[in-house]
């Protein structure tokens, strides 16, 4: 048995890593600040004794500090560095968003693992570093990195202060770079952006942007499949791993489509004239995973297969009937 400290973990991602590592028998403390994590995300946890949950700015290294210490479990083995501001909107429209809850968290999370003396790391990152390169494959070594959007530069900082740490205490970093990750507990993303304004407006669907913007979709249960399957084999030094499907991606066109026929099929879709949906959005968007092929995994589902997926399960979580998009 392995324990794992976990930030952000009342999120999407958090809270699914937590449930897949108590299945298999592992301890989790859980860290999250609760400003867009749910304790109700967890509350398959509640209760169970190698489970231990705490409220706690991640930015606060000496709160992150006396976390760990009250769980009373075993020294932590693994870091899963998962909080961060996970609105790219709201961090255009105020700059301190990011750079509090992503650029700072992970200086805090840093700084308490120092102090533990805990010397491996796993980092949620984000195509978003990146920037915009036309739809051009990307892989881990493409720069110069120009992210354009805040999400995306905190993304990059916090990238940089990881890679510093592993020059003077961490023993293994690993970077994750996600794609856009779909699935439940859904907290924002273009499907539950569609679903929700179709039970609002059931005749009418609003999209942002012109509908070909074009991006890889990865459902979360294949993306804890890599970082577990990753993080298992990437126990040393310093790691960069873009993970994603097994496709170049899926346009919000055949979304939004897919969405209509699933909630509402008589609904007229409105299109924008803007190539992306807002600031920051990248419109196209596609990953080289040669080096995550290498290592020895590879997801056989496409964009298209985790929309339809997610799109059931975020349904059934906004409380309608199940369909079969």
């Amino acid at each position: 048995m392995q324990t794992h400290l976990i930030t952000g973990a009342a999120g999407f991602i958090g809270s699914n890593l937590a449930a897949r590592l108590r299945r298999r028998g592992d301890a989790v403390v859980l860290l999250d600040n609760l400003s867009n994590g749910k304790l109700a995300n967890l509350r398959a946890l509640q209760g169970d004794r190698l489970v231990h949950f705490a409220r706690v700015d991640c930015a606060d290294a000496d709160a992150v500090l006396a976390a760990v210490q009250s769980a009373g479990f075993a020294p932590i083995d693994l870091v899963w560095h998962l909080a961060a501001n996970s609105d790219i909107a709201a961090g255009i429209a105020d700059l301190r968003i990011d750079v509090r809850d992503t650029f700072l968290t992970t200086a805090g999370v840093l700084a308490a693992m120092q102090a533990l003396d805990l010397r491996r790391l796993n980092f949620a990152s984000s195509s978003a570093v990146y920037g915009d390169f036309g739809g051009r494959a990307v892989d881990e070594d493409a720069g110069p990195l120009q992210p354009i959007s805040n999400y995306g530069a905190m993304k990059l900082a916090s990238e940089a202060q990881i890679r510093a740490a592993c020059e003077s205490f961490l023993e293994n970093a690993n970077i994750f770079r996600f794609p856009n990750v779909v699935g439940v507990p859904a907290t924002h993303g273009v499907l539950l952006d569609f679903v929700r304004k179709l039970r609002a407006t059931p005749g009418h669907l609003e999209v942002l942007g012109d509908g070909r913007q074009k991006k890889p979709y990865l459902h979360a249960s294949d993306l804890l499949d890599a970082m577990l399957f990753a993080a298992a084999k990437l126990e040393r030094g310093f790691n960069v791993l873009n993970i994603g499907p097994s496709d170049d991606g899926i346009s919000v066109r055949e979304i939004a489509e897919i969405t209509r026929a699933a909630v509402s099929p008589d609904a007229a879709i409105a299109y924008g004239t803007a190539p992306g949906g807002w600031v920051g959005d990248v419109p196209r968007f596609s990953y080289s995973l040669d080096r995550l092929r290498r290592l020895g995994w590879r997801c056989d589902c496409s964009s298209k297969a985790a929309i339809c997926k997610a799109l059931n399960e975020i349904i059934a979580q906004e409380g309608e009937v199940t369909c079969s998009a």
